[in-house]
């Protein structure tokens, strides 16, 4: 008898032992920005002529329109558009992107996509590019029709 109780004694010493262990430290640089971290904004920012940040949410409204993604969230106030679309070509998957407008002083706006597939960044210069061409093309097209 004297067994189990001494062994039940020493698993409650040991699970009151664990309990006081204290959590793993974080590494210092957890949050320090990394190389890869810059290229990748870089590749996902780009600055427009446009002075008004409501004519650069429309634009970034109708390329995303455009591309075929479906507006989930516009906040005109924070500059920011969530948009997701069925990934081709087994729509199984979803694509989902986050779009960051602010002004870059009196005449500029700096637009800021940032996608993901799968859970996962996406990485690829091409993707921002067609974005950002398209964006381009919208914001030439709302120039025109306001000046008409």
């Amino acid at each position: 008898m004297r067994t189990p109780l001494r062994s039940a004694v020493w698993l409650a010493t040991a699970v009151a032992l664990a309990a006081c262990a204290t959590p793993p430290v974080p590494p210092p640089n957890l949050l320090a920005p990394t190389e890869e971290q810059a290229a990748l904004r870089a590749m996902q920012t780009r600055t427009f002529d446009v002075s008004d940040r409501t004519q650069a949410m429309r634009g970034v409204i109708a390329a995303l329109q455009d591309l075929g993604f479906i507006i989930e969230r516009a906040n005109e106030q924070l500059g920011l558009v969530t948009a997701a679309r069925f990934a081709e070509p087994n729509y199984n998957d979803m694509v989902g992107v986050t779009v960051i407008a602010r002004p870059q002083g009196a005449d500029k706006m700096e637009i800021r996509v940032n996608a993901i597939y799968d859970n996962k960044p996406i990485t690829d210069a091409n993707i921002y590019q067609n974005f950002f061409a398209t964006l381009e093309r919208s914001l030439f097209v709302g120039r025109t029709e306001a000046a008409q």
